[in-house]
């Protein structure tokens, strides 16, 4: 079955990113991708024993940017999934490489006991012309910075968020919440994976941030504003904003992952 063609013209962006261990955690699950030529951009925070959590999410990030080379390589390629007509050819990239890294992570987990029960979240962008394609399972971030405010555009697939859904709660409650880092979904706990999909359009000067738990759950939405307004440099920013988030504690792997339109 023929697919169709991606059509991707070159608009400029800048982007950036770093990762940390944290202050209170001996190795660092998280993995990140910037692949500026296939403007594919994705951030992984594994979980699990022995250090399988960092398998997990290298594994992700890797399956991803594989199936999006072995398209641009071979347009005529069959897909492991069915192409959904209710979605466009971008979104259709995103949900099928994350089905695939889900797969990956679920058979590795069940084929050896060192990794069993391991899995990860991601957050994935892919820029077509100025719309940003976004995929995420779990709780890892998308945030929209735009003319001096912040907006999360992905949603935490966690149960705090499920609890908010169903409860107001106030900030004094929201932050001490007792499973607070329970996620309800994630790549590599079943054998099939639900991936939800947004899209957004860009407009000059536009910042997204992907980001894991570890940023977010240490500093605010206002204090990652702050860093992003007074610091000019997308690459320095992706560093400060993990300096933060370590300054506030450091209780989890911090990444980051920032693209703009300038």
């Amino acid at each position: 079955m023929t697919m169709p063609k991606s059509h991707n013209h070159s608009y400029p962006f800048v982007t950036g990113g770093f990762t940390h261990v944290g202050m209170r955690r001996d190795h660092n699950e998280d993995a990140f991708s910037i692949n500026p030529d296939r403007r594919l951009f994705i951030v992984a925070d594994g979980m699990g024993g022995h250090n399988s959590g960092e398998i997990a999410s290298k594994m992700t990030i890797e399956t991803i940017d594989n199936f999006f080379k072995a398209h641009e390589q071979d347009e005529e390629i069959t897909w492991p999934y069915k192409y959904d007509r209710r979605l466009n050819f971008a979104q259709n990239m995103l949900k099928v490489g994350t089905m695939l890294a889900n797969d990956r992570v679920w058979e590795t987990s069940q084929r050896n006991d060192l990794y069993h029960g391991m899995g990860t979240t991601v957050v994935a962008v892919h820029l077509e012309n100025r719309t940003a394609h976004i995929a995420n399972v779990g709780d890892s971030r998308c945030y929209l910075c735009r003319e001096g405010e912040i907006r999360q555009l992905s949603e935490d697939h966690s149960l705090l968020n499920d609890t908010l859904k169903r409860q107001k709660l106030t900030p004094e409650e929201i932050k001490n919440f007792p499973h607070k880092n329970v996620i309800m979904r994630a790549l590599g706990i079943k054998d099939q994976v639900e991936v939800d999909l947004f899209q957004h359009e860009m407009r000059k000067g536009d910042t997204l941030l992907l980001c894991t738990d570890g940023l977010t759950d240490m500093i605010s939405d206002q204090q990652i504003l702050d860093v992003m307004f007074t610091t000019p440099d997308i690459k320095l920013a992706a560093k400060l904003l993990v300096r933060e988030a370590n300054h506030a504690g450091g209780n989890d792997n911090i990444t980051t992952v920032l693209i703009q339109l300038p």
